[in-house]
């Protein structure tokens, strides 16, 4: 299963499997409600997950069943689980080792603070990179940007717009993948 779903069906497959191991007896429709998707999805990940043989079903009564992950399920979680967290940190490391190189070129060009354009993991990550580096943080119209789009980041200097074709305000651009 491992080798021939995506990663998107592994992380799939790892949530079901972590919510059927949280509660044998859930339905269905509470596994769509937590992870956010239809029903038939779910339906259609539980017939492949037991067709492999990683989870069984038992009738618990009349219209109630029981999933019961097998010792191949539990193996396949404890193995989807590495490969999430190692992906995760491979992917820490990649966005701190942008950051870095954002916060080289903004010393190189004398610049000692920079405005962080964009949230979430991605801007928290460039945010302690830059704490950490001695780089100050600032809100101030007319600092250099660091603009963050998914996972990609864009280094902009004050007046950037006005001296340098679009072309070049990008000073490191990279998209995650095995590849980069």
């Amino acid at each position: 299963m491992e080798t021939e779903l995506s990663a998107e069906e592994n992380s799939r497959a790892l949530d079901l499997l972590t919510q059927i191991e949280a509660n044998p007896d859930i339905s269905q429709a509470s596994m769509a409600d937590a992870l956010g998707v239809a029903v038939g999805t779910i339906n259609w990940y539980l017939k492949r997950l037991i067709s492999k043989g990683y989870v069984k079903v038992k009738r618990a009564q009349r219209k109630k069943l029981r999933y019961i992950i097998t010792p191949e399920g539990i193996a396949l979680r404890a193995s989807l689980t590495v490969d999430y967290i190692r992906t995760s940190f491979d992917l820490y490391r990649r966005v701190r080792e942008r950051s870095i190189k954002c916060i080289e070129e903004l010393s190189q060009n004398g610049y000692g603070s920079v405005r962080i354009l964009g949230d979430g993991e991605v801007a928290e990550v460039i945010r302690l990179t830059c704490i950490e580096h001695g780089v100050e943080l600032t809100e101030a119209v007319g600092a250099p940007e660091i603009h963050i789009q998914g996972i990609k980041l864009a280094l902009v200097f004050p007046d950037a717009e006005a001296a340098r074709p679009p072309a070049q305000l990008i000073v490191f651009r990279g998209n995650y993948g095995p590849d980069n």
